[in-house]
């Protein structure tokens, strides 16, 4: 299956010279100027996919009479009924802010389940919070919803009991966008409370949504010793899976208590009352547009097709643009240079990368103490790069291999613990210290190497997940 199908209408080229010019400006000299889109640049969306929160006549019966806990957050949105996506939204080059889509197109599956007079008793919000404004990793306590007054159960920062938790429901229904990488943490939370419900006895009702890079399956799998809160399950980092998909794999291979056990011998005693409403018109190969953030700092569908390349450097010492407008889509620190890419991307010269790109991390909104707070950086913009072209070379380290040549580093200097906990491996980081420290070390050659390593479990994984799959 070919990574991402080039699919543009002539139509949609023409839409191109509609579009206003461009700038992003992430801090000091770093501005991003487009006066014009190549053709080349432009992704063409699905506007027909609608998610499972959508199917109201699949899982209302299933609610009827019952107290529900609904575990989602800012991104459990469906288009209202008689409203359409309108088609120029449904063309882009991915830098277009998600926050900017007219949010009066969708309506929040909470309001709708009031609307219903569905008995919603509680809430439960992962990382970032019901509302999804938290930074990654802050503590978010329990707390009521401004908007509803229902009582929201924090999942991410709150110790509470089991029983605590669990207690005053009597359903449990999980609607949360993922963003397809091993390293994102929703999933992690979706298999912890299938464990708890499995050990309450309360049914588990997954609203499935769409993988935004279904298309893409690569990367490490998880060596078990590296199993954290970013890493639960022994897959790739791009698993090509939706929520409810990965659901059914956990629920039938008996991986409920996978977040807390060292080994992967499975557990067949735990499985869960599992039920999942699909999504319709989705397949794997679907451009999938997202309508709002999933977290604060994936502000556009580009950083969302870099995530599964660019987020090891939360495992180095460099910023990958956190405390800018263009997160996960540049990366530098003071003083690196660019020796490996020498100005150009590693998909050559159409696809034109700036070189000793200038950025300074600020406290932001999503951000507050990102890394290199307030320091002059200089690196990487990757912003340009033609977003059909992005995921050519599947889960991409030539980013990092490059930045490790760029500053100069030898040896762990570069890295830190969290690298393991993000690839998944030993063998990564001991590779490119071994051979990135070499003079004349091809950045894009290393990157193909280590990506060759792992296609044997990739392929294994495919195979290995077919009775799972929900969608072609």
């Amino acid at each position: 299956m070919k990574s991402i199908p080039k699919l543009f209408l002539p139509l949609v080229v023409m839409a191109l010279f509609s579009l206003s010019a461009f700038r992003c400006s992430a801090g000091k000299d770093n501005s991003i100027h487009r006066d014009t889109v190549k053709p080349g640049n432009l992704w063409s969306y699905d506007g027909t996919i609608q998610p499972g929160a959508a199917s109201l006549e699949e899982y209302l019966p299933l609610l009827e009479g019952k107290r529900v806990c609904l575990l989602s957050n800012q991104t459990g949105l469906v288009v209202k009924k008689g409203k359409e996506i309108p088609q120029e939204l449904l063309v882009s080059d991915g830098q277009d802010a998600m926050d900017k889509m007219p949010l009066n197109l969708y309506t929040h599956v909470l309001d709708t389940l009031l609307s219903m007079n569905v008995n919603v008793v509680c809430l439960m919000s992962p990382e970032h919070g019901f509302r999804g404004t938290a930074d990654a990793g802050e503590h978010v306590s329990s707390s009521v919803d401004i908007r509803t007054g229902i009582p929201i159960r924090s999942l991410y920062g709150t110790k509470m009991s089991d029983k605590e938790m669990m207690e005053g429901f009597d359903v449990m229904l999980f609607d949360l966008q993922d963003v397809g990488v091993r390293f994102y943490t929703y999933y992690v939370t979706m298999i912890r409370m299938m464990g708890k419900c499995a050990k309450f006895n309360i049914p588990f009702i997954v609203l499935d949504r769409p993988n935004p890079i279904g298309f893409l399956t690569d990367g490490p799998m998880l060596d078990r010793k590296f199993k954290s809160g970013v890493g639960g399950l022994p897959i790739p980092v791009a698993h090509g899976m939706t929520m409810g998909e990965l659901a059914y794999m956990a629920n039938e291979k008996g991986w409920l208590n996978f977040p807390s056990k060292e080994t992967w011998e499975p557990d067949n005693s735990l499985k869960c009352d599992l039920t999942v409403i699909k999504c319709r018109n989705y397949r794997r190969s679907s451009h999938y547009r997202l309508p709002v953030k999933p977290s604060p700092n994936l502000p556009n569908m580009r950083s969302v097709y870099l995530y599964p390349s660019t987020c090891y450097f939360e495992g180095t010492i460099m910023s990958l643009g956190r405390g800018t407008s263009v997160p996960f889509q540049i990366y530098g620190s003071p003083g690196m240079s660019t020796t490996s890419f020498q100005g150009k991307s590693p998909y050559g010269s159409d696809a034109r990368v700036a070189a000793e790109y200038k950025f300074t991390p600020r406290s932001v909104a999503g951000a507050k103490n990102p890394p290199l707070l307030n320091r002059d950086c200089q690196g990487v913009n990757l912003t340009e790069i033609p977003i059909n072209r992005i995921n050519d070379g599947k889960v991409n380290l030539t980013y990092i291999i490059d930045a490790y040549i760029g500053t100069g580093s030898k040896g762990n200097e570069f890295f830190t613990r969290m690298f393991e906990l993000e690839t998944g491996q030993e063998y990564v980081r001991k590779t490119i210290i071994e051979k990135a420290s070499n003079q004349g070390c091809n950045a894009g050659k290393l990157a193909k190497e280590l990506q060759d390593s792992w296609q044997k479990d990739v392929k294994a994984f495919k195979k290995d997940r077919t009775p799972y799959l929900l969608y072609k």
